[in-house]
């Protein structure tokens, strides 16, 4: 049976900015939905990060430092849960969505190195995967399509409803829903194995990063350097 036709869990973080090296989660959701589209499981995390929440992250995702100190669980801990409830997924073997992969598991990954807990890779044994990210299919099988990638811009061309973006359960299930119609509009990668369709999306990131790079160097900033790592970067770059 194809991946896009079987069981696919939705993972999506909502962060105090976008530097995956710096900045922390405010709220995390993995979600489960069935070959029929329902939702059969899902967990969601508000956490208290440990430092203000800056407005700009407010203004996207709804959550200010107040409510966060108040209501959210202690940072530790609810990474430490987080990444155990990822681990578990992936060693299911049930594939793994995420919108922009390189951000969200890099920045789980620097939340663990933070609290001094074992990251997914460490869980897992290896790299996380199967991953499947909708932002990389997306270029890969539609290349020279104009206008945004945004998960937003996604449900838009390919017909799925998103209630309430930037919240990180209502985003989990629409990157799922996103990539269903990918795997059934694009033969060629809806009927590869997911470990296969894993590999592609490594080597598809790569020569994103490098053909955005060669073009910023050509019409930006000559020194300009473009991650090429996926799903995770590399701690240290």
């Amino acid at each position: 049976m194809s991946w896009h036709r079987g069981t696919l869990v939705g993972f999506d973080l909502e962060t105090t900015g976008t530097d995956v090296e710096t900045d922390r989660i405010v709220t995390a959701a993995l979600v489960r939905l069935e070959p029929d589209g329902a939702v059969a499981e899902q967990r969601t995390w508000l956490l208290d990060p440990g430092v203000a929440i800056p407005e700009q992250a407010s203004a996207i995702h709804g959550i200010g430092t107040d409510h966060a100190r108040r209501h959210g669980a202690r940072a530790a801990s609810a990474v430490e849960e987080i990444a155990r409830a990822v681990s578990e997924v992936l060693r299911s073997d049930v594939p793994l969505v995420v919108m922009n992969a390189r951000y969200d598991l890099s920045l789980l990954d620097r939340e663990c190195r933070r609290y001094g807990l074992p990251s997914v890779e460490d869980r897992v044994g290896g790299a996380p995967s199967p991953v499947i990210d909708p932002l990389v299919i997306d270029k890969h099988v539609d290349k020279y399509r104009k206008g945004k990638r945004a998960l937003q811009a996604l449900c838009d061309h390919y017909g799925v409803t998103l209630d309430g973006a930037h919240d990180a359960t209502a985003d989990a299930v629409a990157a799922v829903r996103v990539v269903r119609r990918m795997g059934e509009r694009h033969r060629p990668v809806g009927t590869l194995p997911p470990g296969e369709l894993h590999a592609l999306q490594i080597r598809a990131a790569a020569e994103q990063s490098a053909s955005l790079q060669a073009y910023l160097r050509r019409t930006a900033d000559p020194a300009a350097v473009v991650e090429p790592s996926w799903p995770v970067i590399p701690r240290g770059r």
